[in-house]
């Protein structure tokens, strides 16, 4: 199935109900006065966010959604019935925006969020609200008011722990096969990995953590170049990167300046994210050159871990390292007493 991150749709709230303009007819009851009803309330479009849901596809298949309007009153005092709200499901990490002016509405960044996208009429006033000693016999009611009708947007982020980054052919989808039971596209092209790609990492004394890998970074990826910042926006709330380094290659260190470079070019604060190197295809890489290319780096004050994606070489040592990284960032979240996920959510 594709992944879709970004989508328009319309919503549209429920009409309120109309008044209704009525008197009290009965037999033995000489100027029975008014009781027309109210009109009932429009129903409102919700959205709600659920971790049941990975992509925006389903918004494929249906970009409109109505509420129902409000029932109109009715002689004898009967109020109209409150029309049925819309509800619409999202994944967990959606932001919704208004469509032409690309203001943020909503973050829904965990189970449970919702957000009102658009809220139903109010119901018309029956003839009863409008007796007075001068006119006891109002013919006048109100009519509900519209919904409101707007287009909206929506761009999915995904919430991940660990976040692969690298240029196109690094190994990252490699080494998400083996960190978890993910079945990513390898091949020897880039922009083999076209859309972000998801897997679940199983750690033996903590909680199972979400990996996804991450494509497009290339440089001049911040100004769309590439895949560009269509995926970038998915880095935000990883509060882990792993940047993949071809070991092998013979610019390395300017491959590893590239994709930093593009990071801070989009946003500034993903330069202090907690960030592991990841030195890949060791085993086609020489003693010496890799051993210079490691003390390089740690120059640079940045740790480094030396694995083969092909091979394996390192792997369940590297797994070991993530679990460590991650208790250490929720120990100082509960030092801090704050949530320290190293998301930036607005």
């Amino acid at each position: 199935m594709a992944f879709v991150d970004q989508a328009k749709f319309h919503v549209k709230a429920g009409d309120g109900g109309n008044g209704c303009v009525s008197f009290r007819r009965e037999k033995y009851v000489p100027r029975g006065g008014p009781n027309g009803g109210d009109g009932g309330r429009g129903g409102n479009v919700i959205i709600e966010c659920s971790t049941r849901l990975q992509s925006l596809i389903d918004f494929r298949f249906r970009s409109h959604f109505k509420a129902e309007r409000g029932v109109h009153g009715k002689g004898k005092d009967m109020h109209g019935r409150k029309g049925k709200d819309c509800f619409m499901t999202v994944p967990v990490g959606s932001i919704i925006k208004d469509n032409e002016t690309g203001e943020v509405l909503a973050d829904l960044h965990k189970e449970g969020d919702s957000y009102i996208a658009a809220r139903g009429g109010n119901g018309g006033l029956g003839n009863c609200h409008f007796a007075s000693g001068t006119n006891r016999t109002p013919r006048i009611a109100t009519k509900g008011s519209e919904g409101e009708v707007k287009w909206l947007r929506i761009e999915l982020k995904l919430i991940a722990d660990i976040g692969l980054v690298g240029l196109p052919n690094a190994g990252k989808s490699t080494l998400l096969s083996q960190l978890s039971a993910a079945n990513p596209k390898v091949a020897s092209y880039p922009f083999t990995t076209l859309e972000p790609q998801l897997g679940v990492l199983h750690l033996k004394h903590m909680e199972s953590c979400i990996i996804a890998d991450i494509p497009g970074l290339i440089e001049g990826a911040h100004e769309g170049v590439g895949l560009g910042f269509t995926f970038l926006r998915h880095i935000e709330r990883t509060r882990i990167l792993l940047h993949i380094l071809d070991a092998s290659s013979e610019q390395a260190i300017d491959d590893f300046q590239v994709v930093e470079n593009e990071l801070f070019k989009y946003k500034e604060e993903l330069v202090d994210r907690t960030t592991l190197v990841i030195l890949n295809k060791v085993d086609i890489t020489e003693q010496e050159e890799l051993e210079a290319l490691q003390n390089e780096l740690q120059q640079k004050g940045l740790e480094v871990f030396c694995i083969s994606g092909l091979t394996g070489q390192g792997i369940e040592e590297l797994k070991q390292k993530i679990g460590d990284m991650l208790e250490e960032l929720h120990n100082e979240a509960q030092v801090s007493g704050g949530d320290n996920d190293g998301t930036a959510v607005k």
